[in-house]
């Protein structure tokens, strides 16, 4: 497997803090297959930011497929689980941001490598998204979460 680098495009994400994109594939990219991904990253990442930064849940709906299909344990499945996270985020970290630093994509997957602050002043957790399209919405979820320490055993960084 080979991953392939594809420019990030401006779209109305914002997509300059994006560091990279990358296409997992057994064979060469083509135009094509790097116009999908543009698609794809835009479509994501816009979904990703209307839920977990805007808190909007009636248009990141949009983007989700009827039974999305939830691996956080914490989290219910379909549109009303996410609807629920929404309003969770909204009473307990009004504040909270994340800004998406890679994307990565392997066919009908998006990962995401997200830095998350949930309360200002503080390190925040690394998190990698990972999401299954179908049909073109958003249609399965997983996440690993990982606290940001205080200090580190090497000088690498989690970013």
């Amino acid at each position: 497997m080979q991953a392939a680098y594809a420019k990030s495009n401006n779209n109305s994400y914002n997509s300059n803090k994006t560091k990279k994109v990358y296409a997992l594939t057994t064979k060469k990219l083509n135009t094509m297959t790097d116009l999908d991904n543009k698609k794809k990253k835009q479509f994501v990442c816009e979904y990703y930011d209307l839920a977990v930064n805007k808190k909007d849940f009636e248009k990141a709906k949009k983007y989700m497929g009827p039974r999305y299909k939830q691996h956080n344990p914490l989290v219910k499945d379909g549109p009303e689980g996410l609807h629920e996270f929404v309003e969770f985020l909204k009473a307990n970290a009004p504040e909270a941001h994340s800004e998406i630093l890679n994307v990565f994509i392997d066919g009908d997957y998006v990962i995401l490598h997200v830095h998350s602050i949930r309360k200002p002043n503080t390190n925040g957790r690394a998190i990698i998204e990972i999401f299954r399209l179908e049909n073109g919405l958003v249609d399965e979820h997983w996440d690993v979460i990982q606290e940001i320490p205080d200090e580190s055993a090497n000088p690498n960084g989690m970013f």
